[in-house]
């Protein structure tokens, strides 16, 4: 199940974002199985992960790749600026958790 955030939740998710460098491109090859392990590591690791759409130029196209990463790693999309696009996920142990949304 993909998680909801609200708009206050993702505001403050970008401007943690903001400062990131992407951790994960998606190529030419779309939604690949390395690319959805690497996302799930940044989002272990931080919660919080860029992901830069390097060969996508076209919204409705990058709207459903990344509908496809929330699917299979579980995080949720706080936004999209231009092919970047910003994804959370709280760390299944609530004691490891860094962010605390608002």
């Amino acid at each position: 199940m993909v998680m909801q955030l609200t708009g206050a939740q993702r505001k403050y998710l970008r401007g943690l974002a903001h400062h990131l460098n992407p951790g994960a491109f998606v190529g030419a090859k779309g939604v690949t199985r390395a690319l959805v392990e690497e996302i799930e590591t940044a989002l272990d690791g931080a919660e919080l992960v860029k992901i830069k759409f390097v060969d996508h130029k076209d919204k409705e196209v990058k709207t459903t790749l990344l509908d496809d990463i929330c699917r299979q790693t579980h995080a949720a999309v706080a936004g999209m600026v231009g092919h970047v696009a910003v994804l959370y996920r709280a760390h299944r142990n609530p004691e490891k958790r860094r962010i605390k949304l608002p």
